[in-house]
């Protein structure tokens, strides 16, 4: 088994958590700004990249320029 994990232990983890029930206890952001800020965790990389792509576009538009005159 390649993760190392028997299907007896598989077994075992998967009663330990039904009786520890995580799920019941998990509330997840409660103010404002921790639910911005949690709303924003999956568009790290987009927007990073939207900048490259604008400062990219830019340096191209000057080359352009400077080919040109």
């Amino acid at each position: 088994m390649l993760s190392g994990w028997t299907e007896e232990r598989k077994a075992k983890q998967a009663e330990a958590i039904r009786r520890w029930k995580p799920w019941e206890r998990s509330t997840g952001p409660k103010t404002e700004a921790g639910k911005a800020a949690s709303s924003r965790n999956a568009f790290k990389g987009r927007s990073n990249a939207r900048e490259l792509l604008r400062e990219l576009g830019r340096l191209l538009r000057e080359q352009k320029e400077v080919l040109k005159g």
